[in-house]
């Protein structure tokens, strides 16, 4: 199987090219951005791409966003760190096909690599559980990330401040927050907003 790697941290990028060399992989090329990461995969054609998600320049989930459109016979594969809702929801909207944590041990991270490849139509992405709101919880939140107080959010949304406070009730319980911060902050998380 022929991969092109892709990290921005020389060490970790070396160590899993022999890693992923010693498990019978071809390593055509590595990269330490998104934009090396294109160039190399355009020019080698590999069976699949591993990406980390965070590289300067462009992202590992832009990368795949790109690959999807120019090149959707390369498997988009990230590696990562980070298991945020938030990133793995844009990875599954990227076309990402897999997301690998940098933990793994390199005779399992090969395994769930192969596997991936083999079938790229399977989601092995991780499942985030996002909570379902209401039209008006979603007119209320982003008045909340602005700041806005229960009655200034009252007054643009045209209701009373105790309607507020009951919106603000449930998505604090669905949200699984303690205040408003805390909501704001899991909303994010969650890709609820921006």
């Amino acid at each position: 199987m022929k991969l092109v790697i892709a990290d921005d941290h020389p060490l970790f990028r070396i160590g899993l090219k022999y890693a992923l060399r010693d498990q019978g992989f071809e390593v055509l090329a590595e990269a330490s951005d998104g934009l090396e990461a294109l160039d190399a995969i355009r020019q080698f054609q590999p069976d699949a791409a591993l990406l980390d998600v965070k590289m300067p320049g462009m992202t590992g989930i832009e990368v795949c966003e790109k690959l999807r459109a120019t090149n959707p016979n390369v498997v988009s594969v990230l590696i990562t760190t980070f298991a945020e809702p938030a990133i793995v929801q844009a990875a599954r909207s990227a076309g990402a096909r897999g997301y690998l944590s940098k933990e793994t041990a390199p005779e399992e991270l090969a395994r769930q690599l192969r596997e991936i490849v083999a079938n790229p139509e399977v989601d092995r992405l991780p499942k985030v559980e996002v909570p379902r709101l209401t039209p008006r919880e979603g007119d209320v939140l982003p008045l909340l990330a602005k700041g806005y107080s229960n009655k200034e959010i009252a007054r643009a949304l045209g209701v009373s401040p105790d309607t507020i406070k009951d919106h603000l009730a449930r998505l604090y319980t669905k949200l699984n927050a303690r205040d408003r911060t805390d909501a704001v902050g899991r909303a994010r998380t969650l890709g609820l907003i921006g």
